[in-house]
């Protein structure tokens, strides 16, 4: 979703409910926490995601049914994947083409902090001091390594607040698919709220080595043992239902579609291939304004989780020796090309419209 989610008004009236209640003990969230007790996380979209086990069976049975899947698109045990993080009945079949492969136990997920804006927060990558999430198949351990990452880590790269992490989707959305297909999987999540360019540099080698540092000394390999996973919608596009923005930059007609859909498909060339700093660079260039990066110059949401995670695991597999990490383009879709995915028996919906006025893209890419 975007990163100045309250423009989506719909959005809004799903989620606002929670937020206050959250932002109002967000004192107490924020005190350090007592290891001895279970201290969890609990889902804030219950609508446009599974959060129990009968949804995500349902869930996962009708996109088998609905989807012949072509195993040639998919990556064995990618280190690296980029996901959409929208609604179950918009994204469908994209969620597990882009997951189902993740074989890892430990999974790095960097998500978007929508919100960062109403707690004051940028510049620093967010940690949670949760000690599990919970999914529909039972709690989702946060891995021991997260804080052993923190204890690494040079002072003021990094915020605990669990505040942020509870008012945030963007993560949440992925760990039902990831818990599917492994119910052992521990979690290690980070959110990237607003920085520019340089700063995602300054914070992206640190956490390399810490990360490696860490990974080394427990033998972990990586793609078998660890693997990352960074959270974004693709395009926000429309001129409705925006908060009263206009994000329909080559109008709503079908040429402006087809428009929208190229410009996209050059953004996901960018991410494609070998990967290199240039290309990471180029997809900020693409996305962030050139004159204040707390700006969209296209409204991708991970305009700041994708480059921060692709630096990142530049850094650590140019760390590690291994040949250039290389992306391979899974899939692109939108709210609005293929039928949405029937979910209202199971209690669930959708959490903003989806029109030639009003839609979102899918981007979906696995590194290996």
């Amino acid at each position: 979703m975007l990163n100045n989610h309250n423009s989506d008004m719909h959005k809004m009236i799903v989620r606002n409910t929670m937020m206050l209640i959250i932002i109002s003990i967000a004192f107490l969230a924020c005190k350090p926490v007592n290891r001895e007790t279970n201290n969890l996380r609990y889902p804030v979209d219950t609508i446009g995601f599974a959060h129990l086990d009968y949804q995500m069976d349902s869930i996962m049975e009708r996109l088998t049914r609905n989807h012949e899947q072509n195993p040639e698109t998919f990556l064995d045990m990618p280190k690296v994947v980029i996901s959409p993080h929208d609604d179950y009945a918009f994204v469908g079949n994209l969620y597990p083409e882009t997951l189902k492969n993740i074989r890892a136990t430990t999974v790095f997920l960097f998500g978007v902090a929508h919100k960062a804006r109403l707690l004051g927060l940028e510049d620093q990558l967010i940690f949670d001091s949760y000690d599990c999430w919970k999914g529909p198949y039972g709690d989702v351990k946060v891995s021991e390594i997260r804080d052993m990452l923190k204890q690494q880590l040079p002072p003021g790269l990094f915020v605990v607040n669990d505040s942020m992490h509870q008012m945030e989707h963007s993560l949440e959305a992925l760990i039902p698919f990831l818990q599917f297909y492994n119910r052992d999987v521990q979690i290690i999540p980070v959110l990237v709220p607003y920085m520019s360019y340089n700063r995602m540099e300054d914070i992206a080698k640190p956490l390399s080595e810490a990360i490696r540092s860490v990974l080394v000394d427990k033998g972990l390999e990586w793609g078998k043992d660890f693997a990352f996973v960074i959270s974004t919608d693709a395009v926000h596009y429309g001129d409705e239902d925006w908060g009263g923005k206009n994000f329909a930059v080559y109008g709503t007609d079908s040429a402006g579609y087809a428009r929208t859909l190229a410009h996209e498909k050059m953004i996901m060339d960018t991410l494609s291939g070998n990967l290199s700093p240039r290309k990471i660079k180029a997809f900020c260039e693409f996305t962030v304004d050139e004159n204040n990066y707390h700006e969209y110059k296209w409204t991708w949401c991970g305009r700041y989780s994708v480059p921060l995670g692709l630096l990142t695991v530049f850094e650590l597999n140019e760390a590690t020796g291994n040949k250039p990490l290389a992306g391979t383009i899974i899939g692109y879709s939108n709210s609005i090309n293929h039928p949405v995915l029937k979910v209202d028996d199971l209690g669930m919906g959708t959490t903003a419209p989806a029109n030639t006025h009003h839609w979102v893209g899918y981007a979906s890419i696995a590194y290996k």
